[in-house]
């Protein structure tokens, strides 16, 4: 059966054309078909004829492949075209072919024939990108506009209208579309993924001279305080260090609390509930920085999801410096689900930087993140779209349990998994539950699109961007609960590793939190009182903390019957009091980790104990934080994954198995 051809426009002509409101005349005008430099017109309304008997009448899809789109279109988000693209059952060119013939329009060769960068800006070239559209030309006071689907052209009609004036549907490829829009534009978006967040919540605009003489005063004040009274000064340092361990345990009870009473609540959504719409896409961005050892085995790990293929968009998002893993994953053969993002070089190179640039080429409703070297369980996503489904509009995010496929690597490793375990299912969940602000975590959170747009992205200068935009959700009255999946990752189980990482994080909570408070009283507006106090406990406490803990350790001097400066400054009782509070505070946190693990990894909780002397190397990673945050506050540590990377394809020996989700970053980090 013979296909007929579609019509492509030809070159422009150099000659001067319409002007642009706004800017200039454009460079050219269109050459077409007719005397009068115009496209041909076509006759009104559509094709009669579905996409599908189109298709068929061209012989351009087998109609078994057909028929099983159609049921698959049924129950999923996706077009018809999408599917079989998607599926491979249609080639990319006979699809634009049969499309042109049912919208009555014509296709652009974009290659050949660029389009106006100037009609881009007016559109504004994320949102183009993001729709997958491009102004191309303007000629008889009418704007050209290729289009990948003209649904989405209908979509974005008015839109376009209200910036570019009157518009015209041509055709193109969604890969033509965007290899033309980065053609033009790519140094556009890479700017605007670094300044995406509002000045006034960004890391960006931080003074760092005010922050210098800050620093400075609050060391000359402590040298002075030291030398004329050095008792004194000792003492009110210990009674903050005192109150901020008393609080951050009352507020770890309570949440636990909560996490008992939530365990015998029936689950959200019920298990048996219908979805009255469609599966949605999702689009997940995966960061690459020096990966070369994960490419390959990433591929096999994703390919286990359960998810409808033609619904799964993951990006692969790499940075155009690192040839390490750009070379990796050129021998790699990715499925059509698959994408690989190559982010610009710049001023900075983050992981928020480079996730903003992705997130232009994202396809889905639902934004999520995964790491590189994570292990999703198979129905992870549609746990994910189900929760979304049946959760009211204020619920714009989600956030899965973390938990290592090598706990028993050696003792670092068991005391991060017990670590991750106390936050992710003891103690996060009773926080959201509490309506407080929930830190997320840097992969396994999955957001609505909408909102994620509202709160401006990720802040590229924040070097804990994930916990930074679960606070600003929170102030723009958004929620974020916890579905009940799991995602399994390496645990960075080296000393110096550890605390290079932890560094970064508590550097980041330090950032965040300084940001948020440049308006105290805006932020009790925003998200209220107690989330406030929350906020203070979860971001300054936990570094102020870790900073100060030699203080606290100095109190055991007391039960070893040694002399403490404060010895006759509180009297007796002092000592007993605040290694009391010790015991307390100790004896929860075992509790809680090996609560659990009890189903995970069982065996593991006899190893609680012991976390007593892992939390103290936290306190290296402060005073690194503290040194960084005035030398080089936006360098972004990078944590080395692929070292225990064999322990995934094992299946997880150690005997794992899923839990009851939760969510978010420890109170001592969880950015990756």
């Amino acid at each position: 059966m013979s296909v007929t051809p579609f019509r492509k426009l030809a070159p422009p002509a150099a000659a001067p054309g319409p002007a642009v409101p706004g800017g200039g005349p454009l460079p050219f005008r269109l050459r077409a078909a007719r005397p009068d430099d115009r496209p041909a017109p076509r006759p009104e309304g559509r094709d009669e004829r579905t996409l599908g008997q189109l298709l068929l009448d061209a012989g351009a899809v087998d109609p078994g492949n057909l028929f099983k789109a159609l049921v698959v279109s049924r129950s999923e988000s996706a077009r018809l075209g999408e599917i079989l693209l998607a599926r491979g059952w249609v080639t990319a060119q006979a699809l634009t072919r049969a499309l042109s013939k049912q919208w009555r329009t014509s296709s652009v060769d974009l290659a050949a024939m660029p389009p106006d960068a100037r009609l881009i800006d007016l559109a504004g070239a994320d949102w183009c990108l993001t729709q997958g559209i491009v102004p191309w030309r303007r000629t008889g006071g009418v704007t050209f506009v290729a289009a990948a689907w003209p649904e989405r052209f209908q979509a974005a009609r008015a839109t376009l209208e209200s910036r570019l004036g009157p518009v015209r549907m041509l055709l193109c490829t969604e890969n033509d579309a965007t290899r033309a829009l980065l053609s033009t534009r790519r140094t556009a978006l890479i700017r605007q993924a670094e300044s995406c967040v509002a000045p006034e919540y960004s890391c960006r605009t931080r003074d760092e001279a005010r922050l210098g003489r800050i620093l400075l005063a609050l060391m000359g004040a402590l040298a002075l305080g030291l030398w004329l009274a050095p008792v004194l000064v000792l003492a009110a340092v210990s009674l903050l260090t005192i109150l901020t361990l008393l609080a951050t345990t009352l507020l770890k009870a309570l949440a636990f609390r909560r996490t008992l009473r939530a365990s015998h609540e029936p689950p959200l959504p019920p298990p048996d509930a219908q979805m009255d719409g469609k599966w949605p896409v999702i689009s997940v961005m995966v960061p690459m920085f020096r990966e070369e050892d994960i490419a390959d085995r990433l591929v096999g790990r994703l390919a286990r999801l359960s998810y409808p293929r033609e619904l799964t968009d993951v990006l692969l998002v790499v940075e155009e410096t690192d040839l390490v893993t750009r070379q990796a994953l050129k021998g790699v053969k990715l499925p059509f689900w698959m994408r690989v993002v190559t982010v610009p070089d710049g001023p900075i190179r983050t992981k928020p930087r480079a996730l903003n640039y992705a997130l232009n080429f994202c396809r889905g409703e639902i934004i999520g993140v995964w790491d590189a070297e994570d292990r999703p369980e198979p129905d992870q996503l549609h746990r994910v779209a189900r929760h979304l489904h049946f959760a009211p509009a204020q619920v714009a995010c989600v956030q899965g349990a973390l938990d290592f496929y090598n706990p028993r690597t050696n003792w670092l490793a068991r005391c991060f998994t017990l670590e991750y375990s106390a936050w992710f299912r003891g103690v996060l969940p009773g926080i959201a539950r509490m309506g407080l602000v929930v830190p997320l975590g840097g992969t396994t959170f999955f957001i609505r699109r909408a909102a994620l747009a509202e709160a401006g992205g990720w802040d590229a200068w924040n070097v804990t961007e994930d916990a930074d935009l679960g606070v600003r959700l929170a102030r723009l009255g958004y929620r974020t609960e916890i579905v009940a999946t799991t995602t399994h990752e390496e645990a960075n189980c080296r000393p110096i590793p550890w605390v290079k990482q932890r560094s970064r994080w508590l550097k980041g909570f330090a950032m965040t939190w300084g940001v948020h408070m440049r308006d105290p009283r805006g932020l009790v507006r925003a998200i209220g009182f107690w989330p406030a106090v929350g906020f203070h406990l979860q971001m300054f406490a936990t570094v102020q903390q870790f900073l100060l803990a030699p203080v606290l350790w100095s109190f055991w001097l007391f039960s070893l019957g040694f002399s403490h400066p404060l010895t006759g400054f509180g009297g007796a009782w002092l000592g007993p009091a605040v290694i009391a509070l010790f015991l307390l505070s100790e004896t929860l946190n075992i509790a809680v980790a090996a609560w659990a693990v009890r189903r995970t990894h069982p065996g593991l909780g006899l190893w609680a104990p012991t976390l007593y002397f892992y939390f103290p190397l936290a306190c290296l990673a402060a005073w690194k934080a503290a040194y960084e945050i005035v030398a080089k506050p936006f360098y972004w540590d990078k944590t080395l994954h692929g070292v225990f990377d064999h322990a995934a394809e094992d299946g997880a020996k150690d005997g794992a198995e899923s839990a009851p989700a939760t969510a978010a970053v420890p109170l001592v980090g969880t950015v990756r």
